[in-house]
């Protein structure tokens, strides 16, 4: 074996803290061998010339199954060799045999972040912190690395229309791709356009009703959309067909705007609900 700090021989006393627990900083991957196994010195030095290039991206750990039958039991190890990946202290998944170094590359290729990963994990990172420009920039960077990166055109979308930029929200928007962020991108639509039609002049109603609405939208312009929400909902409350629906739909993109993991998105939600049904 190739002396490296990301390939190790691990062992039934060991495995616990050189595998599951390791997993939580990188994906490990285990090759599962024994000496008797042809095949399995096929691939060995593929996968340490693969572990030695990705330079820390993941950590090869080899157990010797004559040696560690209960490792190989624990695992369901019913042929060898076998690689098993672990991530975040879970088995994630395999391959089985004796595979050509393409299929192995390519399989650990899909386990190991790109660079336009990190930088789009970056980017909504910031959003939630409401660090609305820096994210707006960290998910330009990743269009520019990865122009079909549908996730990240979402979130340059959100980003602009919570500066108040809903006019290159709204181009963004009228040719948003087919992908599964689509259905998301529409419900952001009425939201822009709202936005766009009150984005360049300050107006003043004697209707209160229209008076909120238009508060609303500057207050999502200024980022304060828990503010928006309520000021949309009270018009519900005394008109649920308010312009046309409008203010429906206009309240589901900000509803989408949120965090939806937050329990006070899911609280917005069920308010709407009772007071359209």
């Amino acid at each position: 074996m190739i002396p490296s700090d990301y390939i190790i021989e691990v062992n039934e006393a060991n495995f616990e803290q050189q595998v599951l627990l390791y997993s939580h900083q990188i994906p490990v991957l285990v090759d599962f061998w024994a000496e008797w196994c042809a095949p399995c010195r096929v691939i060995e030095p593929i996968l340490e010339k693969l572990a030695i290039e990705a330079d820390g991206d993941f950590r090869l750990a080899k157990v010797n199954v004559d040696q560690n039958p209960k490792l190989a039991l624990r695992y369901n190890v019913r042929s060898i060799p076998v690689v098993k990946t672990f991530k975040d202290g879970l088995y994630t998944s395999e391959f089985v045999g004796a595979q050509p170094e393409t299929y192995i590359r390519n399989y650990i290729n899909e386990l190991i972040p790109s660079q336009s990963d990190l930088l789009l994990e970056k980017a909504w990172s910031l959003f939630g912190m409401k660090r609305y420009a820096e994210a707006e920039s960290a998910f330009r960077q990743v269009i520019d690395e990865s122009p079909n990166n549908k996730n990240a055109l979402l979130g340059l979308v959100k980003s602009l229309l919570l500066q108040g930029n809903s006019e290159e929200a709204l181009q963004i928007l009228a040719e948003f791709p087919p992908s599964r962020e689509l259905s998301k991108a529409e419900l952001l639509l009425p939201l822009a356009k709202a936005i766009n039609q009150t984005n360049t002049k300050d107006i003043f109603l004697d209707d209160p009703l229209e008076a909120t609405f238009y508060n609303s939208l500057h207050l999502v312009r200024m980022g304060n959309l828990e503010a928006a929400a309520d000021g949309l909902l009270e018009i519900l409350r005394q008109d649920k067909h308010y312009r046309n629906d409008e203010v429906k739909h206009v309240l589901l993109g900000i509803l989408e705007l949120m965090n939806e993991r937050d329990p006070q998105t899911r609280a917005y939600r069920n308010e709407l609900a009772s007071v359209l049904f």
